[in-house]
């Protein structure tokens, strides 16, 4: 998998890199820096691959063509800390209404059988995925976009034994939302852990990764319950996680 990261677990907070000028020169676009990252909410398969063609911002009503790391991507790699960085750029300042997420048509997925089969893609995916963000982006500024592509909401099963792709996408900025880290032992199987938002009932999930470590990215300000849960059957509950903006709050080793 091409330009996949291991994320470090950090702090994730918005940058600002202010931008050196003479004053004089009016003739100098004022611009913002935006970065995208992709991950990941399980799915029960074993390979989704999605065929990323290009990254598009709306920005005063304007489309902005971003440079974009193409590529076929398993979303199922897109977990336990790790994403594909999709877009690191600046673009013109103002207000973005919306990221657009365009598609190919090299979609597919690998069953847990082995088969592989072939995404039937809505011919809209052309024309972008449509992610409302409503946000005004301030000069010299770097905002950090994370698109969490939820597989289980967006493979759907057809009658005919056939699969639809219709892309379920939570996006989030790291200037409003913070992230929960941990690890579980064991860790010789594969484990799901499921962040719930106590008031809202909201869900964010991911999976280990192959040292037990897990990371949940853009996640609201608030205190949650995580369920935890190994392929074996093992489980275990934490209560009281308290999620902080621009913060990562790390959880002592989970034993299941």
């Amino acid at each position: 998998m091409k330009n996949l990261v291991k994320v470090i677990l950090s702090v994730f907070v918005i940058s600002a890199t202010f931008i050196s000028c003479d004053s004089d020169d009016s003739s100098v676009e004022a611009t913002s820096g935006m970065s995208v990252r992709l991950v990941d909410a399980p799915g029960d398969y074993e390979n989704v691959f999605i065929d990323v063609v290009g990254v598009e911002a709306i920005v005063d009503g304007e489309i902005v063509m971003m440079e974009t790391n193409a590529g076929v991507y398993d979303l199922l790699t897109l977990t336990g800390g790790n994403f594909v960085s999709l877009v690191n750029e600046d673009i013109p300042s103002g207000d973005l209404s919306q990221v657009r997420l365009v598609l190919g048509a090299e979609n597919s997925i690998v069953l847990k059988s082995g088969e592989a089969i072939d995404l039937q893609t809505p011919s809209a995916q052309q024309s972008g995925l449509k992610l409302n963000v409503n946000y005004d982006l301030q000069p010299g500024v770097t905002y950090e976009f994370i698109m969490d592509f939820k597989v289980d909401e967006s493979v759907v099963a057809q009658g005919n034994g056939g699969f639809l792709l219709k892309p379920v996408i939570r996006i989030t900025t790291s200037a409003e939302s913070g992230a929960i880290a941990g690890s579980v032992e064991p860790f010789d199987t594969e484990t799901k852990v499921t962040a719930t938002n106590d008031a809202s009932g909201e869900e964010i999930s991911a999976y280990t990764d192959e040292t037990g470590e897990f990371l949940l990215y853009g996640v609201p300000e608030g205190t949650y319950t995580l369920q935890v849960e190994s392929e074996s059957g093992l489980t275990a509950t934490v209560n009281d996680v308290t999620v902080v903006i621009g913060e990562t709050t790390v959880l002592e080793v989970i034993v299941l």
